[in-house]
């Protein structure tokens, strides 16, 4: 009997139509025992999920993001390991040509007219016959590690305190009265006042910038965390007895991978910016960071033929601060698991 004959027949038998000894076969060839296995009833047959190897593979599957990286690893390069390699000092550099006047405010062609084709020189000389292009990676690594040393601060901060008070109440309303105070000082103003009563410097300006800087990120993070804080498998984990902060940190966070990523490519750009900004208005730190050479080269500006020299560290600053936004808006849109599809 062919199979699809058989299979015909042992259907109409199951419909009693008509007895299985027509067909001439037993019960036990038409029914065996299955095994049951604990072991085997556990194993899953979907494929493993990786989470950070599906962000990175969304991540890198857009060519722009790419490019954008490697733009990233650049900046990087030049900020930290170009100025190691030259053995760059910003005390004695300048002062290489003071002696000579003709090498003061000079244009990139100019420049390599007179020095020779290098790399120091592409980008002119600023007013000590100093290498614009070396100044501006050195401040850069300044204005870079400020900007990173103060993401890392007040993220943390405001990640851990933003996720605890948007679970306790008692919590909640002291820290709401004091984010009502603090929220109606311009931040802007309270940094200046900070670098104003201290000495202005390095470790000045991340004080300034992360003494009330995580206020805002713990806000957000509670309003986030608010959202979803009532959900079934939170509510059964705090019937179950589970600490607030495991909640917070096992239930919580990790579900909003994805916002804090965002929120960071948002935070590190804007510290960079307050940087330039207040050393612009003479109020910065006393190293050689890129606003400090912006604040420098002001005058060149209105002066004719010495533009260069202000917008040089004007376009590194600028780029510096697009490529991080950039670069952190895409990691956030990857880190969203719906994207993972």
């Amino acid at each position: 009997m062919s199979e699809t004959n058989k299979t015909v027949s042992l259907k109409k038998a199951s419909e009693g139509l008509y007895d299985l000894s027509d067909l001439g076969m037993s019960e036990d060839e038409l029914f065996s025992h299955v095994d049951h296995s604990a072991m085997e009833s556990e194993k899953i047959t979907a494929p493993r999920y990786s989470y950070w190897k599906s962000v990175f593979r969304v991540f890198f599957r857009k060519r722009i993001n790419i490019v954008i990286l490697t733009l990233f690893a650049l900046i990087l390069i030049f900020a930290y390991v170009y100025p190691a390699i030259i053995g760059y000092d910003p005390t004695t550099d300048p002062f290489k040509n003071l002696m000579d006047s003709s090498a003061k405010h000079l244009w990139p062609t100019k420049a390599l007219e007179k020095f020779g084709y290098s790399i120091h020189w592409i980008l002119g000389t600023g007013k000590s016959g100093e290498s614009t292009f070396d100044a501006i990676w050195f401040g850069s690594r300044i204005s870079v590690s400020m900007a990173f040393i103060c993401a890392l601060i007040n993220m943390t901060v405001g990640i851990i305190l933003g996720a605890v008070w948007g679970f306790s109440k008692k919590f909640d309303l002291v820290m709401m009265e004091v984010y009502n105070i603090l929220a109606n000082v311009p931040y802007i103003l309270f940094i200046s006042v900070l670098v104003l009563i201290f000495s202005a410097g390095f470790w000045t300006m991340v004080f300034a910038l992360t003494i009330t800087g995580w206020l805002s990120i713990a806000y957000f993070i509670r309003t986030q965390v608010i959202i979803i804080r009532d959900r079934e498998y939170n509510l059964a984990s705090r019937c179950l007895g589970t600490p607030i902060l495991r909640i917070a940190m096992k239930n919580i966070l990790p579900f909003m991978t994805s916002v804090i990523v965002t929120l960071a490519a948002t935070e590190i750009p804007i510290y960079i910016s307050y940087e330039v900004f207040l050393s612009y208005i003479g109020m910065g730190m006393s190293e050689m960071s890129l606003g400090r050479l912006i604040y420098q080269a002001e005058n060149a500006m209105l002066t004719p033929g010495w533009q260069f020299e202000f917008w040089s560290p004007v376009a590194i600053a600028s780029i510096i601060t697009v490529v991080l936004y950039v670069v952190g808006q895409n990691l956030g849109d990857a880190s969203d698991p719906r994207t993972h599809m």
